[in-house]
Formats: C-alpha cells, sequence, structure tokens
C-alpha cells in the first residue's frame, strides 16, 4: 500500500484501523525495526502522525474536570441553567479572586513610593476602585449572552485582524499579573522561613499553583473561588487585629502642593490598574450561563464583588504603610521586601501568625488563576494556527513562561509595578473606548444586534480601520500624558514639578473623539 493510500484511508478510518495501518507499515519496512525506528519513521504518513497527537491529546482532556473545549463559541443549547445561586456565586468569583495580598501590595505604594498621607490614599482607593470596577463589569455583560471568549469578542469592535494586536497585549499583561503574583508568593514563603527559603523556590510554588487550577479549566477555577476567599479573609482580619495598633492614621502627604497632586494623579492611575485590566478577561467567566441572564444583575454583581474586595484589602495596605516611618522593625522589614513586611506584621503571634501568611501567599494563586486562563485562550484566538493548539497546552506554556520571568525578576517587584501596570492599562483604556462607543452608539441607538454567529468569518465583521487608527490615537494620547521613570510626556509634566500620570484618562478621550467620526466613514463605505 503507498503512502498516499494511507493518508486517504487514515481520512475515514477509526482508531483500532489505524493502528492496524501502522502495523502493517512496519510490516513494510525492516522486520522489527519498530515504528519510531530511524529506517520506518520516514514511512509514516503525516495524517498518521496527526492522528496519534490526536489521540493522546483526547486521552488527556478525558481526565475528570479538565475543561476540553478552546475559543469555539457556547451555543445557547450547550449553555447551564442557573437560578438565583448564579448571581451568588459571580459575586463570590471576584470577592475570592481579588481577596488576595496582591492588592495589599498595591495599597502600600500610596503612603511608601507616593508620599501619600492616609486620607489621600483612602480617598483614592475607594473612589479609584470603584471607577475602575465598572470595565469588568460592562465587559461580563456580554459573557452570557453571545458565549464568547473576551479576545473573540473583540473582533466585533476592533475587526478580525486588529483584533490579533489586542490579544497579545492581553497575553502579555495576563502573563505579567501571573508572574507578579507569583514573586509575592515567594517572597512571602521566604519570608515565613526566615529567609532560608529562597525567593525563587517560592515563585516556583506559586507559579506551579497556578498553572494546576489554569490547566483544568473553567469548571474547577469557580469551585475553588467559590471557597477560597473565606481563610484569606480570616487571615486578613487577623492581620488587620494584629497590625492596627501601629497604623498611623494621622499620617499627611509630603511635599508642595504641586508635589502631592502629582501624586495623587500617579496613585490614582496605579489603583485604577489593578482592575481595568480585568475588562480583558470577564466575558469568558460567564460564557456557561444562559443567554437570558440579566444583564443589569450581572453587572451590579459582577461590579461589588470586584470593588468591595479589592478595596477592602487595599486599605489594608494603606495602613500597613502608615505605620512603617514609625515602626523601626516593619522598616527593616520592607527595606528586605513586602514579605517580610508582612511577618513583622503578625509578630507576637506565633506559630499561627504564620499559618496566616501561608494562606495569604497562597492566594496569590487564586487571584492570577483566571487571568492566566484567559491568556491561554488568547493565544488560541491569535489565529487559525494557534486554534489548533490544545486549551492545556498553552496553559502549561504560560506556566512556564511565569515561572522563569517571576524567578529573573524576584527582586524588582516595586519597580514592575510602578512601570508595567499603568503601560499594560493605556491599551485597555483606549479599547474600552471603542468597546462602549460601538455597542451604545453604532448597535443601541440604531436598533442592531450583534450577529455573534459572524466570530469567525473576517467578511462578516467590522473592516476595523476605524478602531485601530483610533486605539493608535488613543495610544498617542497615553504617551503624552504617561509619568514614567524612563519617560514623562509633554501634559503630564505640567502637572506638578516631577509630572503626574494622565496618560490613562488621555487615552480614553483621544480614542473617544476620533472614533464615531471614523465609524461612521466606515460603515458608509464598507456596509460593515
Amino acid at each position: 500500500m503507498s503512502t498516499r493510500e494511507v493518508e486517504k484511508q487514515v481520512a475515514t478510518s477509526s482508531t483500532a484501523e489505524i493502528d492496524a495501518l501502522e502495523s502493517q507499515l512496519q510490516d513494510q519496512g525492516k522486520p522489527h525495526a519498530g515504528l519510531y525506528t530511524t529506517a520506518s519513521a520516514s514511512t509514516i504518513p503525516p495524517a498518521v502522525k496527526r492522528d496519534r497527537l490526536a489521540r493522546w491529546n483526547a486521552k488527556i482532556e478525558g481526565l475528570a474536570g479538565l475543561e476540553a473545549r478552546g475559543i469555539s463559541r457556547v451555543m445557547p443549547e450547550e449553555k447551564q441553567a442557573v437560578d438565583h445561586r448564579g448571581y451568588v456565586q459571580m459575586v463570590a468569583l471576584w470577592f475570592g479572586m481579588n481577596l488576595c495580598v496582591i492588592n495589599l501590595v498595591v495599597g502600600l505604594l500610596g503612603p511608601l513610593v507616593y508620599n501619600l498621607g492616609w486620607v489621600d490614599s483612602v480617598c483614592i482607593t475607594i473612589f479609584a476602585n470603584a471607577l475602575s470596577s465598572c470595565a469588568p463589569a460592562y465587559m461580563a455583560t456580554f459573557g452570557p449572552s453571545s458565549g464568547l471568549r473576551s479576545m473573540v469578542l473583540a473582533r466585533f469592535f476592533m475587526g478580525y485582524w486588529p483584533a490579533k494586536v489586542v490579544c497579545l497585549l492581553n497575553i502579555i499583561m495576563q502573563t505579567g499579573w501571573g508572574f507578579i503574583c507569583a514573586i509575592i508568593a515567594g517572597q512571602m514563603l521566604s519570608a515565613i522561613n526566615g529567609g532560608n527559603m529562597s525567593i525563587a523556590v517560592g515563585c516556583v510554588i506559586g507559579a506551579l499553583g497556578i498553572g494546576l487550577l489554569v490547566t483544568f479549566g473553567i469548571a474547577i477555577l469557580h469551585t475553588y473561588e467559590r471557597y477560597a476567599w473565606i481563610p484569606q479573609l480570616i487571615a486578613l482580619f487577623t492581620l488587620i487585629g494584629s497590625s492596627g495598633r501601629n497604623w498611623n492614621t494621622s499620617l499627611a502627604s509630603l511635599g508642595d502642593p504641586s508635589t502631592i497632586t502629582a501624586n495623587r494623579c500617579c496613585f490614582f492611575t496605579i489603583e485604577f490598574s489593578i482592575l481595568v485590566g480585568y475588562a480583558a478577561i470577564s466575558s469568558d467567566l460567564y460564557v456557561y450561563y444562559p443567554v437570558r441572564t440579566s444583564r443589569r444583575l450581572t453587572f451590579l454583581t459582577t461590579w461589588v464583588g470586584v470593588w468591595t474586595s479589592t478595596m477592602f484589602v487595599n486599605l489594608i495596605g494603606v495602613g500597613i504603610a502608615t505605620g512603617v516611618s514609625t515602626n523601626s522593625a516593619w522598616t527593616e522589614a520592607y527595606a528586605v521586601s513586602s514579605g517580610a513586611l508582612l511577618n513583622a506584621c503578625f509578630e507576637g503571634l506565633g506559630g499561627f501568625g504564620g499559618f496566616c501568611i501561608v494562606i495569604l501567599a497562597l492566594g496569590a494563586i487564586q487571584n492570577n488563576a483566571p487571568a492566566t486562563y484567559v491568556a491561554a485562550l488568547s493565544i488560541q484566538s491569535l489565529g487559525r494556527y494557534t486554534r489548533k493548539v490544545p486549551r492545556w497546552v498553552c496553559s502549561l506554556f504560560l506556566t512556564v513562561v511565569e515561572l522563569v520571568c517571576s524567578v529573573a525578576g524576584r527582586d524588582s517587584l516595586f519597580n514592575i509595578f510602578e512601570d508595567f501596570l499603568p503601560i499594560m492599562t493605556y491599551w485597555v483604556c483606549s479599547w474600552l473606548a471603542i468597546v462602549v462607543e460601538e455597542h451604545l452608539l453604532f448597535r443601541c441607538l440604531q436598533g442592531l444586534a450583534f450577529d455573534w454567529s459572524a466570530w469567525e468569518d473576517p467578511k462578516r465583521l467590522p473592516v476595523g480601520m476605524a478602531a485601530m487608527a483610533a486605539w493608535l490615537v488613543g495610544w498617542a494620547g497615553a504617551i503624552i500624558g504617561m509619568a514614567q521613570v524612563w519617560y514623562t510626556g509633554p501634559i503630564a509634566l505640567r502637572i506638578g514639578g516631577t509630572g503626574g500620570d494622565i496618560g490613562a484618562w488621555l487615552s480614553i478621550a483621544f480614542a473617544g473623539v476620533v472614533y464615531p467620526p471614523l465609524r461612521y466613514l466606515e460603515v458608509r463605505r464598507f456596509g460593515r
């Protein structure tokens, strides 16, 4: 039998028949050479090799609890029926994700990096989180109705080809959050061992914990997040009780009025950055909810879950940061790492304090597992070739990337926070402006519904020239308004002596002004 004849037969053969074909090929080669020897490997047709990989993939995806679905649309008949408990799960999901130590570390930045006092830091924390929580809540409403992943949804707003750029940036952003979480877990686990355990070892533990949840998929994630917040809440209340007496709530902001204004802008941007990035993942977490799920309740429950948990933990971080300047033990611990600082906050509780630190360290896993899960699906969204890569393979790949990056960057956590988070916010902000205007101006006001069945047909999706142009203009706004260690834009320089970061707001404004007229012309010209 020739190779071409074998390939033709493989296309219509069962697994048992393919095994027989492989045996027949072996018989045609050297006696007893074996299927994988050099003598016979060249005679194995590509179709047979592909089928063997497919069978191995089927065995892995057949493991109990492992999600096999990739980015394909979840059809209405495939969705799961839910009652009022489904909305409670929405709150629990986001509450569990954000009730974690990484948000506490962000709260430290106000007093320790930007020299802001208690009142300034608290007000910025409350209002910045309330505002940025609207972004994931809004995007979450598309999940039940469309059954599509966030980066697939991006095609309906950006066009098929421009959406790939957004998709790539989302992979970078969510993976970046992953290794930041792993670094924090590593610092805390190292601190509880008196520095005897390397931070790198803790980073490995954090990255592998994230990877394990991500590999199994959405069902395991929902179950884990439903209960993971309980031990975190107990540990955080213990932290408040242990450290609260050292909080300095009378701490005032340092610097002249213009410098304080600039620092307020920068800290507001950092706080805003924590949550606005969730807009690029929230739809993925609701794709199995039924089509008739209330959009208003979806928005409200998501907003409440995100805002309350993040604000609560941020405020604890602010409180601890105010005590660093007056508590010498905390000052020395902060000079080592944020993990050492938290260890000092539990001083006097003995073994129970150490147990609480371990619980908080493991909270980094629940925070970023959903983000890494979406990043793996975003890899599939890049194109038709990456879509063929199984979701669990993408998850394992990102786990390795996060592990390596966390070990490499374990000594530069605060620098990563200052430089990485605002930059990643800029693209999300301009993208959100386009999403909101496309949805409200060009769909709702004109009574045009989205045709979700067109998700993989470039000819039925927007051309994307208007969206791409507006998105790039939004980036221009971000550049002239950003204030980073390595660059400060001309507009940002006008705020205070060192510059205040308003890049996110200029990004939204520039993209929001440019998109409507460009989109109008695009629809007139191309009809879609």
